[in-house]
């Protein structure tokens, strides 16, 4: 079973992700800020990492920047989901790293059809 790591600080943006995974077969593990999300990536290893760009302390940009340039994370694809919906941030979160970046409210399909090719290009990119 694959796992997504959801690193975001509202509580109900993580349940509706908690739910669209595990409904979906993935395990989950959740973080609610930057450096925490940053860390649990680290220590689990997860499959994929879903991240927001705006929270307290270490935002999203920067953890996808860190988690894209260490050496035993770099191979973790990261999805930045947000409300941050201008082409300067979609462009800037490419630049750090990132996968995939999807605007909030996400729609299920949407969601689900990211974490599949993203996941499936990580695993031809081995």
């Amino acid at each position: 079973m694959p796992r997504v790591l959801i690193v975001d600080d509202s509580p109900t943006e993580t349940y509706k992700f908690e739910e669209i995974l595990k409904k979906n077969g993935f395990g989950v593990l959740k973080a609610d800020n930057g450096a925490d999300g940053v860390a649990l990536c680290r220590k689990e290893k997860p499959d994929l990492v879903l991240m927001d760009v705006v929270m307290p302390g270490l935002n999203g940009f920067q953890a996808t920047r860190q988690l894209a340039k260490g050496e035993d994370t770099k191979h973790i694809p990261v999805v930045i989901v947000t409300t941050k919906d201008q082409e300067t941030d979609k462009v800037w979160g490419q630049r750090q790293g990132a996968s995939a970046y999807l605007t909030k409210p996400i729609d299920e399909k949407v969601l689900m059809d990211t974490i599949r090719q993203t996941l499936q290009s990580a695993q031809q990119g081995k």
